[in-house]
């Protein structure tokens, strides 16, 4: 495997280990409070299997068995949920899609996470589903961020749709409490870097909380084409289209990287 592969591969480690770390200590917590502990003890267990590496099926039957078992805590079905996600079992998808869209924000963060990792095809339609729905603007925080890193064909339109809106609102005086996922949309906008942005971005532009982000990624997108590809300066390029340089008359084109 290429250097850079393994460079990837331990980054999402750090992330799981980092995000699982922090998803084990709230919901202890929760099963502390209910007397669950023991449970709580046996499930992150099975977590850890199936986090740290290939395991036999047997072990995720048995985490996909508490998302539908009857009677089980929150803190048990998005223990479950987490690991079989960052293992790509697409069983966890329908308990993920809830748990984005629930009204703790850590709950919240946990599921994108996970969704990030399942590679389920549905899930940019779920999270752009859940980014534009007017009735739950105070939890798209995590379904907008979510789009951002999935980059899916999804992604550009939710997050366009969702800032105009805010923008919309906030010329009435609505933007308070939903400055946070404003700037998200801008940023997200910014890293997916396609131009169809531009006139929401202009928009985001004139409210002052949002000018400098909005700016920046005005900036940035007006150096990038449709698909985030740069585009050539006028007066700047040559007839081989590489920015200041033009070929020698003895000079052949060279083939594209």
């Amino acid at each position: 495997m290429p250097s850079g592969g393994h460079t990837a591969g331990r980054t999402a480690e750090r992330e799981n280990r980092s995000a699982f770390g922090a998803l084990l200590d709230r919901t202890a917590l929760e099963a502390a409070g209910t007397g669950e502990s023991g449970d709580h003890g046996t499930l992150a267990t099975l977590a850890r299997k199936v986090l740290a590496g290939p395991d036999g099926s047997a072990v995720l039957d048995e985490l996909a068995a508490v998302l539908t078992r009857p009677g089980q805590p929150l803190w048990a079905r998005e223990l479950a949920a987490f690991a079989l996600g960052c293992r790509g079992d697409r069983r966890a998808f329908e308990t993920l899609v809830l748990l984005l869209n629930h009204r703790d924000p850590a709950r919240c963060a946990t599921a994108a996470h996970a969704l990030a990792r399942l590679r389920d095809p549905r899930t940019a339609r779920a999270a752009a589903a859940l980014a534009t729905n007017p009735l739950r603007t105070a939890y798209a925080l995590h379904p907008v961020r979510l789009l951002t890193a999935l980059r899916a064909p999804e992604s550009v339109p939710a997050l366009i749709t969702t800032l105009e809106r805010l923008v919309g609102t906030s010329r009435r005086g609505g933007l308070t409490g939903y400055r946070q996922i404003a700037l998200a949309c801008v940023e997200g906008l910014a890293v997916l870097g396609d131009r169809r942005a531009i006139p929401v971005l202009n928009a985001a532009r004139e409210h002052p909380r949002l000018a400098p982000a909005a700016s920046a990624a005005l900036g940035r997108l007006t150096r990038t084409g449709p698909a985030g590809q740069p585009v050539s300066r006028p007066g700047r390029t040559g007839r081989t289209g590489r920015s200041g340089t033009s070929p020698s008359r003895g000079q052949g084109s060279a083939p594209p990287p």
